[in-house]
């Protein structure tokens, strides 16, 4: 399978008040899949856990049909979870990490995520979110307990409730869709989507250069306070 012309721009930033960036990124241009994993802070070893997941998908032959690919990436995530729960067993605590894969094929493309990390879409200048939160606070918008608007200054808001390498058995959402010349793609962490919504999205996604896009948007985030670290992964379809 020959994944489509692409050009992408990622970058990853600790932030201005960690210590440890728990974020991972990884751009696989050469097989049309790219991965954002975010571990989850306050827990013993998140950096390893974000690390331990994408360096399985990073594992992903190349070669690979589409359907092939999607399950390979599928696996890969899932063997993740294993690994990741056996090592915070051994040390008696716990671990994990949220995970955005984007799987990029002729005409089409497929997202698996878990966790708050998301992927958005901006077409002819619009853009949408195309992955939903698993989190207290987006259940809770979804269920009427709580209005969109006040989503983002919840206290609970970083609690979220599906996360690669907690629980028994992971249950991955997958979307999948059509792509089309001019498409990008945004693959993100919350420490962007904290500052973020939709109308500074739309102003950076839409109208800079692609080579500009990663940095002016991480560059947001912290001059905006920066609290958390914060990875962006941008993809255009050529």
């Amino acid at each position: 399978m020959t994944p489509p012309q692409l050009r992408y721009a990622a970058r990853t930033h600790v932030g201005r008040r960690r210590r440890i960036n728990e974020d991972s990124i990884l751009p696989m241009p050469d097989i049309g899949v790219f991965a954002l994993a975010d571990g989850m802070g306050g827990h013993e070893g998140g950096d390893l856990a974000s690390q331990t997941v994408i360096a399985r998908i990073a594992a992903v032959p190349p070669g690979l049909d589409a359907g092939a690919l999607l399950r390979a990436v599928r696996s890969a995530i899932l063997s993740a979870h294993q690994e990741i729960a056996a090592e915070a067993r051994g040390r008696g605590g716990m671990m994990g990490t949220t995970v955005v894969a984007l799987i990029l094929t002729e005409g089409h493309f497929a997202c698996l995520w878990a966790g708050d990390s998301r992927l958005y879409l901006c077409r002819a200048g619009h853009v949408e979110q195309l992955t939903g939160d698993h989190s207290l606070v987006a259940e809770m918008v979804r269920n009427g307990q709580l209005a969109p608007e006040e989503a983002d200054s919840h206290p609970r808001g970083n609690v979220i409730t599906r996360a690669v390498g907690v629980g028994d058995a992971l249950e991955l959402d997958k979307i999948r869709g059509t792509i089309l010349p001019g498409d990008r793609f945004l693959l993100c962490s919350d420490g962007l989507t904290r500052y973020a919504g939709s109308g500074e999205l739309t102003r950076f996604l839409s109208g800079r250069p692609i080579e500009n896009v990663a940095d002016d948007l991480i560059d947001f985030a912290l001059e905006r306070g920066g609290e958390d670290n914060v990875s962006v992964i941008v993809v255009e379809i050529a």
